[in-house]
């Protein structure tokens, strides 16, 4: 097993022998089966895309406490300088917590699937918007675990790691959803900044490659920053 699989299985090991996994998993299953119901009552129309309008709310706040323990706890505990130390890179360290809490991400988003069957069940449901709304939730989940990881790397308290990144990912959606329907280049800038707009387009059933190109690109420019910050430990 490479450096990085040995770094995402103790990861994931630590997550589920924890009820940090569980925890999140029932949340984020109440939450959107709720909302779910909820909007399938008002609409009365097969589909995901607007109980998922909600998704991205949830996931802001739920994505940073799966991401909280991974650095910040490291610092805390002192077990970093340790793992620095072993024969490891700094890249395969924060790639491989980053995987372990994108594949958690991934597990706790699973359980929607079921929406899908009982949409079938009930109706005639787009599979392509739906498809394009997994896609999305995929590379949203990327950058939001991202966004958690750096601001883990910064602090050495969980819950500061977790305060800051849920206040972080609503900044991002509130930038967006504020300034959605407004026009200018200011209005703009906050639009392709924000998140809200580029989620947007993957719930209507549209994977657009500007959406793709901005997820994938912020979550590699904050993994890269990470593994800087990680590194900058290591020389101190």
């Amino acid at each position: 097993m490479t450096s990085t699989g040995t770094i995402f299985q103790r990861e994931i090991n630590a997550y589920f022998l924890s009820p940090i996994a569980y925890v999140v998993i029932a949340v984020f299953t109440v939450f959107s089966g709720y909302f779910f119901s909820i909007m399938l009552g008002i609409t009365q129309e097969s589909t995901l895309r607007y109980s998922l309008a909600y998704t991205q709310f949830i996931l802001s706040i739920l994505t940073p406490v799966i991401t909280m323990r991974l650095l910040a706890e490291e610092n805390k505990t002192g077990t970093i300088e340790p793992l620095m130390t072993a024969p490891v890179t700094d890249f395969e360290v924060v790639f491989g917590k980053f995987l372990a809490a994108w594949a958690l991400y991934n597990v706790m988003v699973a359980p929607t699937a079921f929406y899908i069957i009982f949409l079938a069940w009930v109706g005639n449901p787009d599979y392509g918007a739906i498809i394009a709304s997994y896609i999305g939730l995929v590379l949203m989940g990327g950058l939001f675990i991202s966004i958690g990881l750096m601001v883990s790397a910064i602090t050495k308290n969980q819950i500061v790691a977790a305060v800051i990144g849920i206040v972080a990912l609503l900044i991002l959606l509130v930038i967006g959803l504020a300034s959605s329907g407004n026009e200018g280049w200011f209005y703009s800038a906050l639009r392709y900044i924000g998140t809200y707009d580029h989620w947007d387009t993957f719930t209507k059933g549209i994977v657009d490659t500007r959406d793709v190109v901005y997820y994938l690109s912020f979550t590699a420019l904050l993994i890269f920053i990470v593994v800087r910050i990680v590194e900058s430990r290591r020389w101190r």
